[in-house]
């Protein structure tokens, strides 16, 4: 824990990942035991207009749309004062937060109550991924409540047009040199990170660095039957026996049958699971961490 709380700052055009990033992130900090929330632009942006028309609600030269999106973001950053007064110590604004001036209101308000920065922009240049996001997320958005999937990825690739024209990415060169950041390129082919300042920033760039914005499969296995498990002992490091060896002969044949290309198996640091994963004939790790994982509990289950 820290009396200097953080702020961790979105920034990207629209359907780049921010969100998903953003809850990802979240739960991964909660669940290490960092209290932490997210603060999305868009739901208070819903509460102000509750009816989403078109695009040119995201104009730059929509003078009335701008001063309410301004309002909103002064009402959110509000509400992250008021989370990290109560003890939370991190608040996730996820906002495209795509201009200098956006940027700067933050760090002031930042700066008045004395927390920490930390940007987080996601840049994306891919037509397919940036497609691909809008159809599998903008298209069961609040914002397009019973319209067509093809008037949706219409209406959204121009709001991505307007944010286009007034974008200004950081700038680690010149402008944003100062600042702590990581740009996460082409969801993940790349990185760049600049003056991480903590270990909260450092657990955030770490994570960041290995997630995973496309979804993929996760198979849990228990080993082949040990000796010991022939005999009714708990515990030890007894190896496969004949009917073990059959199973970890059936597992690879599972791989085989459903053709799991670039698998990566990690095992525990006993005799029978490396034996298990030895017969699937692929590259593996072994993980103290995953000896014994509350065996107890877990002996029957796969």
């Amino acid at each position: 824990m820290t009396n200097s709380p953080t702020v961790i700052v979105m920034i990207g055009l629209p359907a780049r990942g921010k969100t998903y990033m953003s809850k990802k992130l979240t739960r991964y900090l909660n669940w290490i035991g960092v209290p932490t929330k997210v603060f999305n632009l868009g739901v208070y942006r819903r509460e102000a207009v509750k009816a989403y028309k078109s695009y040119d609600f995201f104009r730059h030269d929509n003078e009335e749309a701008m001063e309410i999106r301004k309002r909103c973001a002064l009402v959110a950053l509000r509400d992250v004062k008021a989370y990290l007064t109560e003890g939370g110590q991190i608040a996730v604004f996820d906002a495209t937060n795509t201009t200098r001036e956006r940027r700067e209101l933050i760090l002031s308000f930042a700066k008045e109550h004395a927390y920490k920065v930390f940007f987080v922009e996601s840049l994306c240049d891919d037509p397919d991924v940036i497609a691909a996001n809008v159809m599998d997320v903008k298209v069961s958005s609040p914002d397009y409540p019973e319209r067509h999937r093809e008037s949706v990825m219409e209406d959204f690739l121009k709001r991505i047009e307007c944010y286009k024209v007034t974008y200004q990415p950081l700038d680690p060169d010149e402008n944003d040199r100062d600042l702590s950041f990581i740009q996460v390129i082409n969801v993940g082919r790349s990185f760049l990170v600049n003056r991480v300042q903590d270990y909260i920033q450092s657990k955030i760039v770490y994570y960041l660095m290995n997630i995973h914005v496309h979804s993929h499969s996760i198979y849990l296995c228990r080993h082949g039957e040990s000796d010991h498990n022939v005999e009714g002992r708990i515990g030890g490091d007894s190896m496969l026996s004949v009917q073990g060896k059959k199973f970890a002969g059936a597992l690879k044949g599972f791989v085989e049958e459903h053709g799991l290309s670039d698998l990566k198996v990690w095992t525990s640091q006993l005799r029978r699971t490396i034996q298990t994963a030895e017969e699937l004939g692929v590259p593996y790790e072994q993980w103290k961490i995953l000896n014994e994982i509350d065996a107890v509990i877990n002996m029957c289950h796969t």
